[in-house]
């Protein structure tokens, strides 16, 4: 359980890229160890705000691993009803969303979950199914985000979607600005290029005090054979060098997150994930806590 009862805390569920670690079908090296040691298993990138005095309860992403996901909230602040408060999400890849079936009645049936969704988002989930059920169905009860503008919360918490340039065949794609009472996360798991974005990266890491960034790769040589137009993400050494001339300080903001399978960092005796380290980058565990 939260060990504060006055505390509101921001956990680490998940750290993985959507389809989890071990990846589904791989047969190669970097998935035989977690397939034979689950204590190396990672899910899908997520987080969770806890605010322990009022029950409340926020999800950042519905994953494909929502029901473990879900388990670890309940040992972490049991359920009161709602089930959530709210769950914010950043964009429709497959990731990020695919976990809300879990809210219909073949499943937990919920009541007007609040779901807040960026414009696009809403139309995906509006036009097609299953997700058109669950707001037919009032499981879910969708929530307007308008970019850069604020969602209080209450208890002190806010969150503002600040939109990033990814792939946008269904939606488009926010990062999360998320405040607390006393400390400031960014959340922004999938962005394809830093330089496409209209902000200034190290002006957005001056203004929060932990950064959970897109480290789907370690480098561009990670997937022989793929076409890396076609899942473009900054890699990891691209965003260290982007970051190399920033303080020290700044750079022990950037939680790296979202690894692909393929990363080898997800090896934490890996060269790379020393080589991360030993620039002054942090990288996100599950089970990791913010206090905000």
């Amino acid at each position: 359980m939260v060990s504060d009862p006055e505390s509101v805390t921001l956990h680490v569920l998940g750290t993985a890229q959507d389809a989890g670690y071990p990846h589904p079908g791989c047969l190669k090296p970097c998935c035989e160890r977690p397939r034979s040691d689950p204590k190396l298993r990672r899910r899908a990138a997520c987080l969770a705000i806890l605010d322990a005095k009022s029950g409340q309860r926020w999800l950042f992403e519905a994953t494909p691993d929502f029901p473990s996901q879900l388990d670890e909230i309940d040992r972490l602040l049991p359920q009161r009803r709602p089930l959530f408060s709210g769950i914010f999400l950043t964009h429709a890849h497959l990731g990020h969303y695919l976990g809300l079936v879990h809210l219909g009645r073949e499943s937990l049936g919920t009541r007007q979950v609040p779901t807040y969704v960026m414009p696009k988002m809403r139309s995906f989930l509006e036009q097609n199914g299953p997700w058109r059920q669950l707001i037919e169905l009032q499981n879910i009860e969708l929530r307007d985000l308008v970019a850069d503008q604020s969602v209080s919360l209450g208890s002190g918490l806010s969150v503002t979607p600040l939109t990033v340039p990814h792939r946008g065949e269904f939606s488009e794609t926010v990062a999360f600005r998320i405040q607390g009472p006393h400390q400031s996360v960014l959340f922004l798991p999938d962005i394809d290029r830093w330089e496409d974005w209209d902000r200034d990266l190290p002006d957005v890491l001056a203004d929060v005090d932990v950064a959970y960034l897109d480290a789907t790769f370690y480098s561009d040589a990670e997937l022989p054979g793929r076409q890396r137009s076609e899942i473009p993400h900054p890699p990891i050494c691209v965003t260290m060098e982007r970051l190399r001339s920033i303080p020290e300080t700044e750079k022990a903001k950037v939680r790296f997150i979202h690894f692909n399978h393929s990363n080898p960092v997800l090896a934490a005796d890996s060269p790379e994930a020393r080589v991360v380290r030993e620039a002054g980058f942090g990288m996100a565990d599950e089970g990791e806590v913010i206090r905000l």
